[in-house]
């Protein structure tokens, strides 16, 4: 009676949707074995470099939200990190080729970005003082976050040709910031080196032989600065769009064991202004385009660099600061994890998201630092979804997205669900792949169906010691009112807001009976957890 009511109470929390059809769907999942690792800090926020001033399509949507400018005493920023446990971030984007670190031999002044015709990005030349730097540290050091620095590749050299950079990278500024790191105790993760110089570049390019060169000096130069460390901290590059031969040539050139993580990054919704932004995120034949990208990549490592790993060093959904009253607002969570878990299913490490906060599409809002709904799905992923990824089976419509983990700190597996139709309410059967190899095995044998269904059944729940009823847990993620464009994110019927102390609510699921039916909300998103599903895989 009492689980009765709770879920009778749970269903009536949603928004009444007037779906106009329910489907049956069965999703079978493969516990046997994992096609995919991904690092246990997989979710990454980034800082960028854009000053106040940056602006896009007559707006400027990054306030005082760059490595130099932002409040690090804001209690809501170190909350929000903190409640990752440990979030990974990745400092850098466009104007990172374009800073000095203001350490004792730089020579020239250390003044901030300034708006600057023919400059890269029409921005002058900018510099981190080390007394930030310090700041930046202690905030890294208290909130648990996981570092990743990257450098400027463009120190030193000239451009040869409109967009094409030449010359030998000056590494005195990049080691001797390095260095003072080093002698400071702070923890730095990995070094990137670059931004967007890969291929035929954004505002400039690079050669990959002449890339390849530079990586081999940077690892030398962190060999050398960390010599005494244990892990020493990673080498990552190009951090740029994914241009097969060129990044072909740069793993043949820098040779084995020098770049461990290769990134790229990702603007698959294209321009910030374009009005199609929405329609492009629910169209699931949209969303898989992009799939080739992660593909190419992974064979290029495959084949030109196996001691490498992918990471996803950058990705905002749209360019230029992201879509306004899109990129903060509910709809981009269909986009965000998709992401997520189509950058894993090809072995994707790390998944760096711009940003933290800054741009529209900061998963902080850029002025109060209160979460968007982004924040809460990359939350969730964070906390239930683990390294191994295991295999999804569907014979739902296109519109229904299945990804399977095996569960974060725990047994069993978690799925997540993404409904992108409007109108399509989907009941779902989720069966272990394991019982449908044996019931084929056991109907070539002609076995008994009582004993055939209670091997399933077995196979389904994995061992108990009770009779206790076997529950999943459930966390259906909404929009408040039903609106697509809302900033605040339902959870199970209530919404996602601060707590009066100003701290990050609790995420809590529903726990229902495992036997009991699993409804998929249309334009909604579910993470599902099955502590006692038999998953070898996760063991």
């Amino acid at each position: 009676m009492g689980f009765s009511f709770s879920l009778l109470l749970f269903l009536a929390s949603f928004p009444v949707i007037l779906a106009q059809e329910v489907t049956h769907a069965t999703i079978s999942i493969d516990g046997t074995a994992t096609v995919a690792v991904i690092d246990d800090n997989f979710v990454c926020a980034t800082l960028d470099w854009w000053p106040h001033d940056k602006c896009n399509y007559n707006q400027c949507p990054w306030g005082y939200s760059s490595v130099t400018n932002l409040d690090l005493s804001h209690p809501l920023l170190s909350k929000a990190i903190q409640a990752f446990r440990n979030l990974r971030i990745r400092i850098g984007g466009s104007l990172q080729d374009q800073v000095l670190y203001g350490v004792e031999s730089l020579k020239a002044p250390c003044q901030p970005f300034r708006k600057m015709k023919g400059g890269l990005f029409g921005f002058s030349k900018g510099c981190l003082h080390m007394n930030r730097w310090d700041e930046l540290n202690h905030l890294f050091s208290r909130t648990g976050a996981i570092v990743t620095f990257s450098l400027n590749a463009l120190y030193g050299r000239h451009q040869i040709r409109k967009g094409v950079w030449g010359g030998a990278w000056d590494s005195s500024n990049a080691r001797d910031f390095m260095n003072y790191t080093v002698s400071k105790g702070y923890k730095i993760d990995s070094w990137e080196y670059g931004n967007e110089l890969s291929g035929s570049g954004v505002s400039a390019s690079v050669s990959a032989e002449l890339y390849g060169k530079d990586s081999i000096h940077l690892k030398d130069i962190v060999n050398n600065l960390y010599k005494n460390s244990d892990p020493k901290p990673a080498l990552v590059a190009p951090g740029g769009f994914f241009d097969k031969q060129w990044y072909a040539k740069l793993l043949e050139v820098s040779g084995s064991g020098i770049v461990n993580y290769v990134t790229h990054h990702i603007y698959n919704l294209g321009a910030g202004m374009d009005p199609n932004l929405v329609n492009k995120i629910l169209d699931p034949h949209y969303l898989s385009k992009v799939s080739e990208t992660f593909s190419n990549l992974s064979q290029t490592i495959q084949q030109n660099g196996p001691w490498a790993s992918a990471w996803v060093g950058e990705s905002g959904g749209a360019y230029n600061s992201g879509g306004r009253h899109v990129s903060d607002t509910f709809v981009n969570s269909f986009w965000y994890l998709d992401q997520l878990g189509m950058a894993s299913r090809y072995n994707t490490k790390v998944y760096c998201r711009q940003t933290l906060v800054g741009g529209n599409y900061g998963l902080l809002n850029t002025t109060t630092l209160v979460p968007n709904p982004d924040y809460y799905s990359a939350l969730l992923w964070h906390r239930l979804m683990g390294k191994g990824v295991l295999a999804v089976g569907s014979n739902a419509l296109p519109f229904l997205r299945s990804y399977a983990h095996c569960s974060k700190g725990r047994a069993g597996i978690t799925l997540l669900l993404i409904n992108l139709s409007n109108q399509t309410d989907f009941i779902i059967s989720v069966q272990n792949s394991m019982d449908m190899r044996l019931t084929v095995e056991e109907n070539i044998s002609g076995e008994n169906p009582f004993v055939r269904g209670l091997k399933r059944s077995v196979s389904w729940v994995g061992s108990r010691a009770s009779d206790e009823p076997l529950y999943r847990e459930e966390y259906h993620l909404t929009a408040k009112d039903g609106n697509l464009r809302s900033q605040t994110m339902v959870l199970n019927g209530i919404p996602l807001e601060l707590t009066e102390d100003e701290n990050i609510p609790k995420l809590d699921p529903v726990r229902l009976d495992v036997s009991s039916p699993l409804y998929i909300n249309p334009l909604s998103m579910s993470f599902i957890v099955f502590p006692n599903f038999d998953a070898p895989a996760c063991a």
